[in-house]
């Protein structure tokens, strides 16, 4: 048994370090005196001096995170809801059908997604553009958020909303005040993938996006082709430290509510016992 957990813990470790050794890898170039990948001639901050001198990739950057932002805002508020719908759905055969197709475009290449949507777009006359980046991005992260919001509720007691419905609530205080605070968990972490996932697409933004619009992903990708200079190395480290600062704060926000609804179980234990 102790053999299994070493060799376990050693294939661990090893996968992390397939992962992240490339990250730190283009994280130390970013600090090259040199302006090639080669050889590591000495320390400087160069490069981020250069990239916060690059006003066009500096908006490139906030546009793409803005794109994030209201695509994963609406991407939760509208898959929060389908969750709802499809848990709640009574025919259990309906309710299957919804979520396999759910499923299906979780499943679905990123290059057929992005060739589908610029063929609606095409069809239905709309400039390709911001609008475009983002109407797709909140479309495939909805699959995303339901699947993230559903295990919640099914691990709520249904007997709540019967008791909130025999007091005289509504359909709106049903979800405000007993279903969204049970699911809240569901619907942050849904909302961190799919801030993510926009954050990083590449394929369907490819696609869908116009001249006068770009993300950071397709920038790389353009840039990339006439040789990356160490900005984007500078660039790459930046976001990566975004994206830890993202984790850990999403892991303290789990946290925070792991230790309320302990609370919340304590005292009602603790209530149960005065009754007895």
């Amino acid at each position: 048994m102790k053999k299994r957990v070493k060799w376990s813990n050693f294939y661990l470790l090893l996968v992390f370090i397939v992962l992240y050794l490339p990250i730190f890898y283009l994280i130390f170039y970013s600090f090259n005196q040199a302006g090639t990948m080669s050889q590591f001639t000495g320390f400087t901050f160069e490069h981020y001096r250069t990239l916060f001198a690059d006003t066009r990739l500096l908006g490139i950057v906030l546009n793409t995170f803005m794109l994030a932002f209201l695509s994963a805002l609406l991407a939760t508020a509208i898959g929060s809801f389908g969750a709802m719908a499809i848990y709640y759905t009574k025919k259990r055969e309906a309710r299957n059908a919804i979520l396999s197709l759910n499923n299906i475009l979780m499943v679905s290449p990123d290059v057929i997604i992005g060739a589908s949507f610029l063929i609606l777009f095409t069809f239905l006359g709309l400039h390709l553009g911001f609008s475009s980046v983002l109407l797709s991005h909140v479309a495939f992260s909805i699959p995303i958020v339901v699947l993230m919001v559903l295990p919640k509720l099914k691990e709520m007691n249904d007997s709540m909303i019967d008791a909130a419905r025999d007091l005289g609530a509504s359909n709106w205080q049903v979800i405000r005040k007993v279903i969204f605070p049970y699911i809240t968990p569901g619907v942050i972490a849904g909302y961190f993938m799919a801030f993510t996932y926009s954050l990083d697409d590449f394929a369907v933004t490819f696609f869908v996006t116009g001249n006068g619009f770009t993300t950071l992903s397709v920038e790389i990708y353009s840039r990339a082709r006439q040789g990356i200079s160490l900005e984007i190395n500078a660039l790459s480290a930046l976001v990566f430290l975004f994206s830890m600062i993202l984790v850990v704060g999403y892991y303290y926000i789990s946290q925070g509510n792991l230790t309320k609804k302990q609370r919340k179980i304590r005292q009602e234990q603790s209530e149960v016992a005065d009754l007895l």
